[in-house]
């Protein structure tokens, strides 16, 4: 056997390993791998790094590490921003940023790292402004004022304005909401007015506007400016200031029919031998003449006035269509024709005569058991007697004159 001098051993022509002294062939030379040239290296280099920078943007994105971008200072233009229920202060950030309020959720979610209170962040419309710090954001949106757009329209509250006594007023729905549609921006007022809302609900078709389709015939056939009372119930609302007449209404109307319809509307009205409209009318009437731990007591007064063909009888229906309403009514104007005057007038009026709470609204599907047929207000705190019969009845307001509840 030959070996070369570099140890190989040649069986390039398959042989038997039998020495051959008068092969004299070259040898081969192992085969080595082509050189790269430099421009290799760079494109390697290159995509080493665009991976591990994308590796490290992953992250940073999942683990909220590194850097991120930032506006400087407190904004620019004011701007409104809904928060939606169910948002975290996550996906509040991520909101903020579609809308350039802050620069990344992360700038937001950061600025909040010492503020406990943006983890309490309410769904609503909040005044911003665009391009500020995540800091400035979350101290803005946890502020008091930030908020705006939110109503409380508290059970018997009427659409118009009421006057008070001492020339004071007791805002209406269409106040209320007027007030709580309008904004200033960027030193601009905007939203409607109280006319431009009583236009809307008196001219444009119910069913539109949003109103239960149970209710819509009945409140149709209404006086115009009537149409709508009742069927924005007591409660609290959420709108975007800044929108005109009509939508900001829809808004208030719609969320009013959820509102009856997670109440039980019209499905309370099945047993009660009325229409859910009629039921509503009654709810209206239950909450303006007593305190809530009346109510069962009162809807059965109504119930038995109404099976007896006897007048209500309730100042409240006369103060309804009144500028400045009073708590006891004189002869005069109970003795004043008009379509809600119940002294003159058997049955229901046409249409309730304030927004119904909830518990009114149950009182009316579901009286109180008892044989009474009057009751009058005896207590200061405006607790009322009851009564079977007249002479019980003009007892009990003797009592009350007595007490001073009137």
């Amino acid at each position: 056997m030959t070996t070369d001098g570099l140890g190989l051993f040649d069986n390039s022509r398959g042989h038997d390993q039998d020495d051959h002294d008068d092969y004299d062939e070259e040898p081969r030379r192992p085969r080595r791998g082509k050189r790269r040239g430099p421009t290799f290296w760079v494109i390697a280099v290159v995509i080493v790094a665009l991976i591990a920078g994308g590796v490290w943007f992953g992250v940073t994105q999942v683990l909220g590490i590194g850097g991120f971008s930032d506006y400087d200072g407190a904004g620019e233009s004011d701007i409104v921003v809904e928060v939606k229920p169910s948002q975290g202060t996550a996906s509040i950030g991520a909101t903020l940023e579609e809308k350039d309020v802050v620069a990344s959720s992360r700038a937001f979610t950061s600025g909040g790292d010492d503020n406990p209170k943006v983890k309490a962040i309410q769904p609503g419309f909040y005044l911003m402004k665009t391009k500020m710090s995540g800091k400035a954001a979350v101290d803005r949106m946890t502020s008091k004022d930030a908020r705006v757009g939110q109503l409380q329209i508290r059970p018997g509250t009427q659409l118009d304005d009421i006057k008070l006594p001492g020339n004071k007023i007791n805002p209406g729905i269409f106040t209320l909401i007027s007030n709580a549609g309008t904004v200033t921006m960027n030193g601009k007022k905007t939203g409607p007015s109280v006319e431009d809302l009583r236009k809307v609900a008196e001219t444009v078709d119910l069913t539109q506007l949003g109103a239960p389709a149970w209710a819509v015939p009945f409140a149709s056939a209404a006086e115009p400016k009537r149409r709508l009372e009742g069927l924005i119930t007591a409660g609290v609302y959420d709108v975007q200031p800044g929108l005109g007449a009509q939508e900001l209404l829809t808004k208030v109307v719609k969320d009013a029919a959820t509102m009856l319809d997670g109440w039980g509307m019209p499905r309370l009205a099945e047993k009660t031998g009325y229409t859910p409209y009629q039921l509503l009318i009654m709810g209206s009437l239950v909450e303006r003449e007593g305190i809530e731990k009346d109510f069962g007591k009162i809807s059965r007064v109504i119930y038995r006035r109404l099976a007896d063909n006897i007048k209500l009888g309730f100042d409240s229906t006369i103060n309804y269509p009144l500028d400045a309403p009073v708590v006891t009514t004189n002869a005069s104007v109970r003795n004043t024709p008009g379509p809600y005057n119940s002294y003159l007038n058997f049955g229901l009026p046409p249409t309730p005569i304030a927004a119904a709470s909830k518990n009114a609204l149950l009182a009316a599907s579901k009286p109180e058991d008892g044989p009474w047929v009057f009751f009058v207000k005896c207590y200061k705190d405006g607790t009322s007697c009851f009564a079977v019969t007249d002479a019980e009845h003009n007892q009990n307001i003797r009592d009350a004159k007595a007490r001073g509840a009137y």
